[in-house]
């Protein structure tokens, strides 16, 4: 039924004439559900209203994101009002508590009206996307503003909503920094492809990223290293000073911006391992008391945060205090990886506390991811930690960001814990896209080409019914030891994170490869209309990759 239905939509958008300018409605991701419909196509113009309701903020956002995405696709700006005009066509953006789902949407075409219409805010902006993305873009010459008079949108009904509530992207912003414009552009490609959800990795062994006011050297000492390493497993350093961070009112302008796309971001502090850059600020929370560095290298350090230091605690509850009430987010990200255990081991204080609680000095961070997770829930958030975690015994509210393979987060669901698969082998989009790595940018390594991540299958027969309610979504990371460019986190981002859209918005016997390309051709024009850097591996007749690009 669904092919026929956009069979018979492409039938309708030929008839209405070779030179037409025609909005298509397979987009990227594609809608759960196009009806084609009887009658005339409603014609777009400079002429065209769209109206809201005039009492909500964030509809209003809609509308003029709406008008916004139209001018740099047509050349033209409909009028935004609250009313509409007489003798204008008009695109009505209404929230309809009829309309099941808090994400979900509907999108119907007439020749009088565009009407798109959901329960929440956040629905009505994910029908805006699917206009926006249905619209014409010249395929000669993408990167040129067109100036077009009328577009024709054919009569359809669309009916549409997410597979999952979380659809996220990691950015590491430790191992290199970007700018505030560059994080908001980030945030711009994300709500193109209906990612709900920005982790933003703010610490690590190579640089504290946040403002904290009562400890000043978190970013004074912490934010800066000496040096980086160069190429892979490499004794050889730059000896560039490298550093930057984000100020708190910076990071509350980021969430403004996300907030307005309905992107929510969360926090990821990294404890109690990868710490030496919050070690080189304040040795005394380490075991060994320093003096410590921030590092050079990627990879993993034995230098941890002292569990048997009863200091350390209120040292991070303070920065808890500071960061929770900057990101309004349900969750917070306590890492929870890679801490390895050799200090504690040889650590007399770590000693005597293992031996208070009984367990061995190996198996202490259980401990103190559940005193931690009580804090942060105290202040009304819930934690969220990385797959290793669930080596100690933690609490069950406890969320399990599974990303060393899919066993750990199968495990956790059936132990009651909600996950969010991120399993390197689909979702790690640090690692090259093409086997022909001598003309690519150097990567940490791997291969994960777009058809990889978009035949993920993140709900898998095998998981029991109750299981399944514990999976809340799937998320792609991209760790960045070696995206020091923006232009190349973008390269690393684009077009995997189109896939991932599908893997996150659509259940599984919707999903068709060879269909997808076709859409993720029409949306490389969009990229193209925006100056996107994006890799061409998908298109082998276009892939002529120079380094100097970057």
């Amino acid at each position: 039924m669904f092919t026929k239905t956009l069979s018979t939509l492409a039938l309708c958008m030929s008839l209405l004439g070779a030179n037409a300018q025609v909005a298509d409605y397979n987009v990227v991701p594609l809608p759960q559900n196009v009806t084609a419909q009887k009658g005339k196509a409603f014609v777009l113009t400079p002429q065209t209203t769209i109206v809201y309701n005039g009492n909500d903020e964030a509809m209003k956002d809609n509308a003029n994101f709406l008008a916004e995405y139209i001018q740099v696709i047509t050349g033209f700006k409909p009028t935004v009002s609250t009313q509409k005009v007489k003798g204008t066509n008009t695109i009505l953006l209404a929230l309809n508590p009829k309309v099941a789902g808090n994400e979900a949407y509907t999108l119907t075409v007439n020749d009088k009206q565009v009407t798109i219409a959901g329960s929440t805010a956040a629905g009505v902006f994910y029908g805006v996307q699917t206009l926006r993305k249905s619209l014409p873009i010249s395929e000669t010459n993408p990167k040129t503003p067109q100036n077009l008079q009328e577009v024709n949108l054919p009569a359809v009904q669309i009916s549409d909503s997410p597979l999952f509530g979380y659809r996220g992207v990691m950015l590491d912003c430790s191992r290199h920094f970007f700018s505030v414009d560059f994080i908001k552009r980030y945030i711009d490609i994300l709500a193109l492809h209906n990612v709900n959800t920005f982790h933003w990795h703010l610490s690590d062994d190579q640089g504290w990223r946040i403002e904290i006011k009562k400890y000043p050297k978190l970013t004074e000492i912490g934010s800066k290293r000496s040096g980086t390493v160069v190429g892979h497993n490499s004794d050889v350093d730059d000896s560039i000073p490298y550093g930057g961070y984000y100020t708190q009112e910076e990071a509350k302008e980021i969430v403004r911006y996300a907030q307005q796309r309905h992107i929510t971001i969360i926090p990821e502090i990294d404890l109690p391992g990868h710490t030496r850059a919050l070690l080189a600020a304040y040795p005394e929370m380490g075991c060994t008391q320093g003096p410590y560095e921030v590092g050079h290298n990627w990879g993993i350090y034995f230098d941890v945060l002292c569990l048997g230091n009863e200091k350390i605690y209120p040292f991070l509850q303070d920065i808890l205090d500071e960061l929770i009430p900057i990101f309004p987010a349900p969750y917070f990200h306590i890492g929870g990886d890679e801490a390895p255990t050799t200090r504690w081991q040889n650590c007399d204080r770590c000693k005597a506390l293992a031996q208070k609680q009984g367990v061995s000095p190996k198996h202490l961070q259980g401990g103190f991811t559940n005193r931690l997770e009580k804090y942060i829930n105290s202040k009304g958030k819930k934690i969220i930690g990385w797959d290793e975690i669930l080596e100690g015994e933690i609490n069950p509210s406890a969320t399990i960001m599974s990303w060393t393979g899919i066993t750990p987060g199968i495990k956790a669901a059936k132990a009651g814990h909600d996950v969010i698969f991120s399993p390197g082998e689909y979702a790690y989009i640090d690692h090259y896209q093409t086997k022909e790595i001598h003309q690519e940018p150097k990567a940490i390594g791997g291969y994960l080409p777009v058809e990889k991540v978009y035949s993920y299958n993140p709900l898998p027969d095998t998981l029991s019914v109750e299981a399944r309610k514990h999976i809340i979504g799937v998320q792609a990371n991209l760790w960045t030891e070696y995206v020091p460019y923006e232009t190349q986190a973008e390269y690393m981002l684009l077009p995997r994170v189109a896939a991932l859209a599908e893997v996150q918005w659509l259940p599984v016997n919707k999903k068709n490869y060879d269909a997808f390309h076709k859409r993720l051709t029409r949306l490389a024009r969009l990229y193209d209309r925006y100056g996107y850097t994006y890799a061409l591996h998908a298109w082998p007749e276009r892939y002529n990759h120079q380094r100097s690009d970057w």
